[in-house]
């Protein structure tokens, strides 16, 4: 059974295919740049073969779509002697709001319900839908499936969800906290667990993804029961360009002062803040350690603030959860920047963590404890795989209606 999985973005598409005929495998991954711009690249990469890159103008996702086609059955760096070969396609979509909560096979129900929460998420939700309409214009019979990123964190409480903001708010809008990145907090707590020896329902995790968007989730008996994004993608830990937890007052102060419409203050706390704005060098953690190592009082104090807020959920979902067995990392920061979780986990000596710097030092990007074999919580990295929780989602799904 052959899956592609699609993560469309405003002008990108990142894809992978895989095999479930023998347990998983890779066949090809690729990513479809500057989509409705000038120069697009598409860059393939098949498993055992050479990366294959093209540039040329791809107008829209429906012509993305289709050239990667041509590249997945081209005879020189093809993966698959046919489309027809693609049994199923699971698209990544990030906001699900309270409908879904789990992964389900695509109709037109499903459509106008992910276009409702565009709203919710307009950033994503829109490259989402424009992935599955793509595909439905050039694989008209194939089976999709929608996998999203909130439907881990329905588990929530509904303490832990809400805002205290006028009730009437949620029931006219269900404005409340939805959570994001669930997919890839479900997969490296599972991995996690798996790698230490024990079951997840009996561990209390804080799983970090920790990249350009940034998020931190309690996971109590295998289930999430905190996490630090909220309504959207803006909240919780300082980002890139999001600003993270901020006082409303502050907003409501800079729209009178600066003149800023909603428009404004929209592009101010999505795009403008987080590390780069504190810093003024770069949204890029590998940009503000350098500009640190060369001096740079402002990279240097937006370091320490995106470590400090981290540290801060740690130790609120501790206390959440009455205790903790394991941190994992995660994303590109968590998986790649050694020094970032280094001053992460310095100074929490109070939970019981004893930091091993050596075992820590240099790692990127593999699996690996970074913690003594003493300490009472155990500190991890975990490389996530987001797109293989979608394939998994949609081969399960697909074997049930073909049942």
């Amino acid at each position: 059974m052959i899956i592609l999985v699609l993560n469309c973005g405003s002008s990108s598409i990142k894809y992978q295919v895989f095999d479930f005929s023998d347990g998983a495998t890779l066949l090809a991954k690729g990513l479809i740049e500057r989509i409705g711009l000038s120069d697009s690249i598409l860059t393939h990469k098949p498993t055992g073969k050479d990366q294959y890159r093209i540039i040329t103008d791809i107008p829209d996702h429906t012509v993305g779509i289709n050239m990667m086609v041509e590249a997945l059955i081209s005879p020189k760096h093809g993966v698959i002697k046919g489309i027809d070969e693609i049994v199923a396609v699971g698209h990544r979509v990030v906001q699900g709001g309270e409908k879904f909560q789990k992964s389900v096979l695509i109709d037109e129900n499903v459509k106008k319900a992910i276009e409702i929460y565009c709203e919710l998420a307009p950033l994503h939700n829109p490259a989402n839908l424009k992935g599955i309409v793509s595909v439905e214009k050039l694989l008209p019979s194939i089976p999709q499936v929608a996998v999203f990123d909130t439907s881990f964190h329905q588990t929530m409480p509904d303490y832990a969800y809400m805002y205290a903001i006028p009730y009437e708010y949620y029931e006219k809008y269900r404005i409340r906290k939805y959570g994001y990145h669930g997919t890839s907090h479900k997969f490296v707590a599972g991995k996690a667990a798996n790698i230490i020896g024990k079951d997840i329902r009996d561990l209390k995790i804080i799983t970090c993804h920790l990249g350009n968007g940034s998020s931190i989730t309690a996971i109590r008996d295998g289930i999430s029961v905190d996490t630090s994004m909220g309504f959207t993608p803006v909240d919780g830990l300082i980002m890139g360009t999001r600003s993270g937890d901020i006082d409303a007052g502050v907003l409501l102060y800079l729209a009178d002062k600066e003149h800023l419409n909603l428009a404004g203050i929209n592009n101010l706390i999505n795009k403008k803040s987080g590390v780069l704005g504190i810093s003024g060098v770069s949204s890029d953690m590998r940009d503000l350690e350098q500009a640190a190592n060369n001096g740079n009082p402002r990279a240097i104090l937006a370091l320490k603030m995106f470590a400090y807020r981290v540290k801060k959920y740690i130790g609120a979902y501790t206390a959440a959860m009455n205790g903790l067995d394991l941190i994992v990392f995660t994303g590109g920061i968590g998986e790649n920047d050694f020094n970032m979780r280094k001053m992460i986990c310095t100074g929490m000596e109070y939970l019981g963590i004893k930091f091993d710097e050596k075992a820590n030092d240099g790692v990127k990007g593999k699996d690996i404890t970074i913690s003594k074999p003493e300490s009472k919580v155990t500190v991890m990295v975990v490389t996530t795989d987001e797109e293989f929780v979608i394939a998994s989602d949609t081969k399960t799904i697909v074997e049930k209606i073909k049942q």
